[in-house]
Order: C-alpha cells, then sequence, then structure tokens
C-alpha cells in the first residue's frame, strides 16, 4: 500500500490508499466532472440545468475517506471544492480540496505506483 498525498486549500495530508481505491476514486470523480460539465454547458445555452447527483464517496481501510461533492452550486468543474474527511482512532480532519487538484493528485499517485 502506497501513501497518498492530497493537496488541500492550507497545505497536504497523506495516507496509505490502495491503488484500487484510487482508481475507484478516479473513476467517481470522472462521473463527477461529467455532471459538472453537463451543468456548464446547460448554462451557456441559457436553459435551467437539470440536477444532477451528488458525489459521495467513502473509503474503509487504515483510515476513513470520505469526499462529498454537490455539483450543482458549481458553475464549472475549475471552481468546484470537495469538502474531505479523513479520520482514524486518534485524529479527524475536515476540510475543503479543489477538485481539479484532487483528480490532479490522484492521477499523479497512480503514476507512481504503476
Amino acid at each position: 500500500m502506497a501513501q497518498l498525498t492530497l493537496n488541500i486549500l492550507q497545505g497536504s495530508v497523506g495516507f496509505n490508499f490502495t491503488p484500487e481505491a484510487a482508481r475507484n476514486l478516479k473513476q467517481e470523480i470522472s462521473q463527477l466532472m461529467q455532471s459538472l460539465k453537463a451543468i456548464a454547458t446547460h448554462a451557456a445555452g441559457g436553459g435551467r440545468p437539470t440536477p444532477q447527483k451528488s458525489l459521495e464517496y467513502r473509503y474503509t481501510g487504515d483510515i476513513f475517506l470520505e469526499i462529498f461533492c454537490n455539483p450543482n452550486i458549481y458553475p464549472s468543474p475549475f471552481a468546484a471544492k470537495v469538502l474531505l474527511t479523513i479520520r482514524d482512532d486518534r485524529i479527524r480532519l475536515t476540510t475543503e480540496a479543489e477538485l481539479t487538484r484532487l483528480l490532479e493528485d490522484i492521477e499523479l499517485y497512480l503514476e507512481q505506483v504503476g
């Protein structure tokens, strides 16, 4: 198991994460990006966008990781932020991170683990 480092608004946090979980998370984020793009396209056309499903990702391993994002409140994927909760039996961290930065961090992790 390798260390995943996520860059958050006020620094970074690292924890053990499996490559399989990273691939699953990347897939979930890709679906969220498609929802955000659909909303942005609808808004550009002047129509009212169809409400999209929120991202609610959970991972349990050495730590508990929860990622939440409501795509309906952001005008584009580049403006979107996610709410991160990372906890174990000793510490709990809840913060925001930029969606595009989160995706970059996951892709970098996947490149490193092969």
